[in-house]
C-alpha cells in the first residue's frame, strides 16, 4: 500500500497499525512534526512504534505518559511526546517541547490537540470502529 496517495486506511490489528506507521516513518524528513489524535487505547503508541521503526529507530518505543518526552537515536533524532498531562502551550514550552519542534528531528506528539502547533504538521486521527478495527486518517496542514 502506498499511503501517500490516500488519506485513510483501515487497520485490522496492531501488526497492521505498526506496518502503516513504518510506511509513514520511512518518508518523514528531518523537522517533521506528527500530531497523533485518538482515544485512550486507540493505538497511538503502536503507530508511533511503526513510525520510529520506519525512521530508523532500533530502540523499543514506550509510552512517555509519565516522562512527557522520550528521545531516541535513529537515522535522525526521534522525539516521542505525550502532552496529555500538560495544561497547554506554556507547559509545553516549559518542558522544552517547543525547542524540539524546530530541532531537525522527527517529533511525534500524542494528544497534540492540546497545543498550538506551527503549519506543516501531519495530523493523524485514529478512530476505534465498532468491530475493533482502527480507521487511520491523516492530513497535512
Amino acid at each position: 500500500m502506498d499511503f501517500r496517495h490516500k488519506n485513510q486506511v483501515i487497520s485490522s490489528s496492531p501488526e497492521e497499525t505498526m506496518k502503516i506507521g513504518e510506511k509513514i516513518g520511512a518518508v518523514l524528513e528531518p523537522g517533521a512534526i506528527v500530531s497523533l489524535n485518538g482515544a485512550l487505547g486507540s493505538g497511538k503508541t503502536v503507530l508511533t512504534r511503526g513510525i520510529a521503526a520506519g525512521a530508523g529507530v532500533k530502540d523499543h518505543i514506550i509510552s512517555p505518559t509519565y516522562t512527557i518526552i522520550s528521545e531516541y537515536e535513529g537515522t535522525i533524532p526521534f522525539y516521542h511526546l505525550d502532552v496529555y498531562r500538560l495544561l497547554g502551550d506554556e507547559d509545553f514550552r516549559l518542558t522544552g517541547g517547543e525547542e524540539l519542534l524546530y530541532g531537525g528531528g522527527i517529533c511525534v506528539i500524542e494528544w497534540a490537540e492540546r497545543l498550538t502547533l506551527p503549519s506543516g504538521v501531519l495530523y493523524i486521527y485514529i478512530v476505534i470502529l465498532e468491530d475493533g478495527k482502527r480507521s487511520i486518517h491523516w492530513e497535512k496542514r
